[in-house]
């Protein structure tokens, strides 16, 4: 195998794109330390201020934000979402990508198509309706219910397991005696692992930044987080300060998420490097 050695005009566009990535990050720091007549200030402060723990506790102490219960809130939402899809997802891909069975192609074009159609814009009224109709409306099943299913998750899973799982793999193990379920649990996951992990970070931060859908059926007493962030907003100012705190607080959880699923994905590169 032949390594390319980085050029030095190859290291500077890596440290601007670095730079210029991470720079919001330090700004919301910077503005979350200060107070708001900081933020405004021209020409405005480029270092933090002391006041990051001051504001934190503000955002958390706010009767209108209700912010630790969005917190909360978001993570049930998102980590219930990210492991019905990554789950289903993974059962399904193998179904399409390794099993034979009457319908296969035209329920995978079905699926395909779901992914055309802008179904949460197109859908909100029908879907608010059946909220209303289930007596769901304020509560977190309603958010969760129409997320449980991805249609993109199927499709990636599907071309993930074709790819990572020889079609003769699995005839082997049939001819050993293994189950349907135990060559799923045995052999497909542990190969399509690093799909999972970016599924599983994709779904996750797609829930958790859900804005439209969480403001049309739950109630300001109980929001996610994203409604949350909005509700720091004073009525006749904007308190910028408590907004970039509270947003500070809100990517806490998304590092967390991708730290912890991004092992999951280089182990799975190095692992297939190393038997490759």
């Amino acid at each position: 195998m032949r390594h390319w050695n980085a050029t030095l005009m190859t290291r500077v566009m890596l440290t601007l794109t670095l730079v210029v990535s991470a720079f919001p990050l330090y700004w919301m720091i910077v503005i979350a330390s200060r107070t708001n007549a900081d933020a405004v200030a021209v020409p405005p402060p480029f270092l933090p201020g002391g006041n990051l723990g001051d504001n934190i506790v503000k955002v958390l102490q706010n009767e209108d934000a209700h912010f630790l219960d969005g917190l909360i809130n978001s993570a049930i939402v998102a980590s219930t979402v990210t492991v019905s899809v990554v789950l289903i997802s993974t059962l399904a891909g193998f179904a399409f990508a390794r099993l034979t069975f009457k319908g296969r192609r035209f329920l995978l074009v079905a699926i395909l198509l779901t992914m055309m159609v802008p179904l949460q814009q197109m859908g909100v009224v029908p879907l608010y309706r059946l909220m209303v109709n289930l007596e769901w409306t304020g509560t977190l099943k309603a958010v969760i219910l129409p997320y449980l299913l991805n249609g993109f998750g199927v499709f990636l899973m599907t071309q993930y397991t074709a790819q990572a799982v020889p079609h003769e793999l699995v005839e082997a193990s049939r001819v050993d005696g293994a189950s349907t379920l135990r060559i799923w649990w045995n052999i497909i996951l542990p190969a399509v692992r690093p799909g999972m992990a970016v599924l599983g970070i994709n779904t996750f931060m797609l829930l958790w930044n859900d804005f439209m859908w969480p403001l049309i059926v739950l109630t300001p007493d109980n929001p996610t987080v994203q409604i949350a962030i909005t509700s720091l907003n004073q009525r006749f100012s904007t308190n910028y300060t408590l907004i970039f705190a509270g947003t500070a607080l809100s990517i806490i959880p998304l590092i967390l998420v991708f730290i912890a699923f991004g092992r999951q994905i280089v182990g799975g590169i190095m692992e297939g490097a190393v038997k490759a």
